[in-house]
């Protein structure tokens, strides 16, 4: 099998809600966001680990990103030095990440990896500083810190492919609405890992609020998309976000799995 397609594999493993917009773009673009979308749900994981302390999760984020920002024209297996899953079994996606970082066309590569070791640097700040989140500044730095540049990438990664331009403020609204959505989605099991992304004071529907307003954003980007492999790719998850943020405000935890497919159905016109 070739990393492209033991990519998606992974890919469908993590996130089928990505692994969909992601198996339907053009070739050269699926890998290139392919390979965005794994580095950084790899060093997400280790982010997210509920059995790793924050000394150890900065660090190991800090190694990645200067392995990353050390890249000449590729990376070996070894050149990460994960090293933890020896006696902790980090994800399949967190110990492959060197295979990750490679697998976009040369041309764009290096802005992935630049991306990545940026966030995984925010990451680790984050990390060491048990997320603490007191004000809605404080909210927008950790939104835009891993989530709202992942926007900007995006937006790298259109113009690389075709030429398409974006208006970069509502690329990062784009990145910040979907994260504000899973803040919601997630705040009871991040609650029981000892961390609470909501600014002090805020209730789920202050929560509702920021997310509706960056979702705005994040509709206006999508709407000055013209037709093409960046507006089916983006219109799945934005659509998905939208229909999260109504049933969580009638009261229900998550949208269903059938909910999901017949959303993305309607979207890719599919049956």
């Amino acid at each position: 099998m070739d990393l492209r397609r033991d990519a998606l594999e992974i890919l469908k493993q993590t996130s089928r809600t990505f692994y969909i917009p992601i198996s339907l773009l053009p070739v050269e673009l699926q890998a290139a966001v392919a390979s965005a979308y794994l580095c950084m749900r790899a060093i997400d994981e280790i982010e997210d680990d509920p059995d790793l302390d924050n000394p150890t999760k900065a660090k190991l984020l800090r190694n990645i990103s200067l392995t990353l920002q050390a890249g000449v024209d590729g990376f070996k297996v070894d050149d990460f030095s994960l090293g933890l899953h020896t006696h902790y079994p980090l994800p399949e996606v967190s110990i492959r990440i060197g295979e990750w970082a490679v697998l976009a066309p040369a041309s764009i590569a290096p802005r992935i990896w630049d991306a990545t070791a940026a966030m995984a640097d925010r990451m680790a700040y984050w990390a060491i500083n048990n997320w603490a989140i007191h004000t809605e500044a404080d909210l927008d730095r950790y939104t835009f810190g891993v989530a709202g540049a992942v926007g900007l990438l995006l937006s790298d990664l259109w113009a690389w492919y075709d030429g398409t331009q974006t208006n970069r403020t509502q690329a990062i609204g784009f990145g910040r609405g979907l994260q504000a959505v899973n803040i919601l989605r997630n705040h009871n099991e991040d609650l029981l890992r000892g961390v609470d992304f909501y600014p002090d004071g805020w209730t789920a529907n202050d929560m509702q609020l920021y997310a509706r307003r960056n979702l705005k954003l994040a509709d206006a980007y999508t709407r000055s998309l013209p037709v093409g492999p960046a507006l089916g790719f983006c219109q799945i998850p934005l659509t998905l976000a939208h229909a999260t943020l109504d049933v969580m405000a009638h009261g229900e935890k998550k949208l269903s799995r059938s909910a999901v497919m017949a959303l993305i159905s309607q979207v890719t016109g599919s049956k």
